[in-house]
């Protein structure tokens, strides 16, 4: 396996718990701890120079995800978060359990409260604070409605399918040479999503 792009900054350097798997073409700068179980894709750029970025256990930041801060704030994703391909976390708190739709964007000195879902393209503007368990959608995001026990619950399965993944990658991820031509009888994934 090959590791991934890890840089110094002013004397910090990265943590990465064993049993996390980070991309080797994700970047992480500085100040940026990540905790046991997580999933850290492809092209996501964790820059910790300016302030600390944690992603705590369990958690997952996909692919081409960006997180960073303005001097002197932490940007935390805390215990099974979800982070949604292409979103943007910037100085802001995404408590346990919390997902981030793909292409959301969220701003300094947000909190977005426990099991609160962000819905894909939603921008929430600087400072504002989402109670737990919400749907927030739109651009400027707005609380549009709270959430059913069955939507947690898929969250939750979609969470620990990312943590399987994890756990798949570090013992079945290989860098290799592209085939010219798929096999007579070529295999397929059959990932199951969790219901």
């Amino acid at each position: 396996m090959i590791p991934p792009r890890v840089y110094a900054f002013e004397g910090l350097i990265p943590v990465v718990d064993p049993s996390a798997f980070v991309h080797p073409s994700a970047v992480l700068i500085g100040d940026v701890i990540i905790g046991a179980n997580c999933y850290i894709g492809p092209c996501a750029s964790l820059r910790g120079d300016f302030g600390r970025l944690v992603v705590m256990g369990g958690s997952n930041v996909q692919d081409g995800c960006v997180m960073h801060g303005y001097p002197g704030t932490d940007t935390v994703v805390e215990e099974n978060g979800h982070i949604g391909h292409g979103a943007v976390l910037h100085g802001c708190t995404v408590r346990r359990n919390v997902m981030v739709g793909m292409n959301a964007v969220i701003m300094d000195e947000v909190e977005i409260g426990e099991s609160a879902i962000v819905a894909a393209s939603c921008f929430v503007k600087a400072g504002m604070r989402i109670p737990p368990r919400v749907l927030v959608a739109g651009v400027p995001g707005r609380v549009v409605r709270e959430l059913g026990e069955d939507e947690v619950g898929r969250k939750t399965r979609g969470t620990q399918t990312y943590q399987e993944l994890a756990r798949r990658c570090l013992a079945g991820m290989a860098e290799t040479s592209a085939l010219t031509g798929a096999d007579e009888g070529r295999l397929q994934l059959r990932t199951q999503w969790r219901k």
